[in-house]
């Protein structure tokens, strides 16, 4: 059966990212999968958080929010909803985490990068979308402090972007707009690092268990389409 995209099982949806698109931060990334738009900005702190400055620890820091514009779905939610709703503070833990993993915190000296991903319309894998651009705002944020001389080793070891992948209709496919999530048989998402390593990977059958077999094609599946995402993550920051 035809995906509703039209677009093949191993097939993304078209993937756009334009950087510099908020003069005020130090990075930024618009990035669009298909009909999923995220807003990324990174801010830099010349200090850094209060909690390692307590514990008198060396090294800075990376951290992440994540929100949903009201309007961002098809039926508006409040801000009052938003700022009580645990499945944000879920994904921005996993944000912090996956762009942490390829991050040296003692090259990046006693600094904070605040990435903030803003869902302006979603359209499935607003998650994966955040992880990918909000890369490309903290490789800029990066770049700032290089050339203001306030570190002089870039702290970022790799790449790392992220995408969705699951089984809808009885049929492995990539990159899951929303009209696929919602009836999936099984949702995962998959954090992946420049050469096909793993960062995070979250899947569950949804209406039943599944196989090692199909989590291991849904992993290279994945690994091809982070790939691809890395590549064009690179292009934007030349």
């Amino acid at each position: 059966m035809m995906r509703p995209s039209m677009r093949k099982s191993d097939q993304m949806r078209p993937v756009s990212m334009e950087t510099g698109i908020n003069k005020w931060a130090e990075g930024s990334c618009l990035i669009k999968m298909g009909g999923t738009h995220v807003m990324c900005t990174a801010s830099v702190e010349l200090n850094q958080p209060l909690w390692k400055r307590q514990q008198n620890k060396t090294g800075g820091w990376v951290t992440a929010e994540y929100s949903m514009l009201p309007r961002a779905n098809a039926t508006r939610k409040g801000h009052e909803q938003m700022q009580k709703d645990h499945r944000s503070a879920e994904i921005s833990r996993l944000i912090g985490r996956a762009l942490r993993s390829v991050v040296d915190m003692e090259l990046l000296g006693r600094h904070t990068i605040n990435i903030d991903c803003d869902v302006i319309q979603g359209d499935g894998g607003t998650r994966c979308a955040s992880i990918t651009g909000g890369f490309v705002a903290m490789a800029m944020a990066v770049r700032w402090l290089m050339m203001r001389g306030r570190i002089h080793e870039n702290p970022i070891r790799e790449h790392v972007a992220a995408i969705s992948a699951g089984l809808w209709n009885n049929e492995l496919v990539l990159d899951l707009d929303y009209d696929e999530d919602c009836v999936a048989e099984l949702d995962s998402n998959f954090v992946v690092a420049d050469g096909g390593k793993f960062v995070e990977i979250q899947a569950t059958g949804e209406q039943h268990p599944f196989t090692r077999e199909q989590l291991e094609s849904l992993m290279n599946m994945a690994a091809t389409g982070c790939a691809q995402l890395i590549d064009l993550q690179k292009q934007v920051l030349e």
